[in-house]
């Protein structure tokens, strides 16, 4: 994996006096979660539009994170906007965030809780969607590594929300920001959970796990208590050994193009399986004036028509269990588009297409599907580009870096999570707040 040496210059003694003056970016140092480590490291600080539904349900959140009140500095903004229902009362974001914006601490964190506009009289679906275009604008002139997000809680989902401001307010999301999120009904009761291990006693497949993002998702699933089986193909056997063994995992090796595949990995779930990863993907970039079919066909198979196969039969062998997950690997490509990526970026686009048209299925069963989608990770695959393609890469985001591994694997832990069952349909870019796309 490359290193960041740039970073590492501007955020040096001579580096953080030279790079101010000659305009250069100054990539913050991201706080990231270590085991032990507190939800919030810090105070919040919290507010609500007159008439906001979900003051009680984040003062008891706060309460049970054992965060502080915030009265100077804070770790953490989170402003109630659900109770604002016309134009006119937007304004009641100015009057929180003017005067408190600047006490956020570096790698600190803003949540802005709504009601999705979907269904609501014209005037409240208007200031509701509005929220969008202020938080997005927020994470992008707020700087220190301070995340911003957007969540949207429906009526009646109130008591769901504790997952996602978890993650949100934690080192987790470190390199999650300008995203909007949607909270619904939960599907499933969840039951007491362990915020320490919330996976324990589930069982995770994960594909694609020998190297890269793929060994980071299986490390942190692992991490919150998750029995794993992990999938990688025979070429990789070696790495795939050698990570099952630190993870005490069971392994399948296995091409997932292959015809007999879904039904190999079905049948080595036995019992059933919590949590689905499809992570296993590849990149065959031309441009499609020069892209023969078989380089289409292939890259196709691998990243999207795999992943449908092996979900038709786990779902019709009803293997996957109840207040189950099935959690994609998108990208940004599939978001925003990406030349000489055709065949990769109509792969991605196609996950999310499959995500969002399986979600309310998956519903009904009792269980979830989301996808992450990242941005440019540090990884063996972008350490490899030429050097002009990496920096911009790089500094393209709000955070002027590239993310790394593991943050991709705590976004899919969260979704794989039993209380995240109010959390179905999603597609949370881990991009550090990409400019490109939307």
């Amino acid at each position: 994996m490359s290193t960041d040496l740039y970073s590492q210059v501007v955020n040096s003694p001579p580096g953080r006096l030279i790079a101010p003056r000659l305009g250069l970016p100054q990539p913050p140092k991201l706080e990231r979660y270590e085991p032990g480590a507190p939800v919030v490291s810090g105070p919040v600080l919290s507010g609500a539009a007159p008439g906001g539904r979900l003051t009680a349900q984040l003062e008891k959140l706060i309460g049970e994170i054992g965060a502080e009140a915030g009265d100077g500095k804070a770790k953490a903004l989170v402003f109630d906007a659900t109770g604002i229902t016309d134009s006119t009362e937007l304004v009641e974001l100015q009057r929180f965030f003017h005067p408190n914006v600047k006490r956020v601490e570096r790698s600190g964190r803003v949540v802005v809780l709504g009601t999705p506009p979907q269904g609501l009289h014209v005037r409240e679906a208007t200031a509701q969607r509005a929220l969008e275009g202020f938080t997005r604008s927020l994470a992008k002139e707020i700087g220190h590594g301070i995340a911003v997000q957007l969540v949207y809680v429906a009526k009646g989902a109130e008591g769901e929300i504790d997952s996602a401001l978890r993650f949100l307010l934690s080192p987790k999301s470190a390199y999650v920001s300008g995203q909007v999120v949607r909270i619904d009904k939960a599907v499933a009761k969840a039951g007491k959970v362990d915020w320490e291990r919330p996976l324990a006693g589930r069982t995770a497949l994960v594909t694609g796990a020998s190297r890269g993002i793929g060994r980071a998702i299986a490390e942190t699933l692992h991490r919150d208590g998750a029995d794993l089986v992990l999938l990688d193909v025979p070429a990789l056997s070696d790495d795939l050994t050698e990570v099952a063994g630190r993870l005490s995992a069971k392994t399948i090796e296995l091409d997932i193009t292959e015809e007999e595949a879904p039904k190999a990995i079905a049948d080595a779930l036995g019992d059933g399986v919590d949590v689905v990863v499809h992570n296993a993907g590849v990149t065959k970039d031309r441009t499609i004036a020069k892209m023969p079919e078989d380089r289409w066909s292939t890259l196709m198979e691998i990243n999207l028509s795999s992943e449908e196969r092996i979900d038709d039969e786990l779902l019709t062998r009803d293997l996957l269990k109840e207040n189950g997950r099935i959690v994609c690997v998108s990208s940004m490509s599939g978001v925003a588009g990406n030349s000489g990526q055709t065949n990769y970026a109509t792969s991605k686009a196609g996950v999310i297409g499959m995500v969002e048209a399986l979600a309310p299925e998956l519903a009904k069963r009792g269980a979830t599907i989301n996808a992450v989608a990242p941005g440019f990770i540090e990884t063996q695959m972008t350490a490899k580009m030429p050097i002009a393609i990496r920096e911009a890469g790089r500094r393209m985001n709000s955070m002027s870096q590239g993310g790394k591994p593991v943050d991709v694997a705590e976004t899919i832990a969260w979704f794989a999570g039993p209380a995240s069952g109010g959390v179905n349909g999603n597609v949370v870019r881990v991009c550090g707040q990409s400019l490109l796309g939307a």
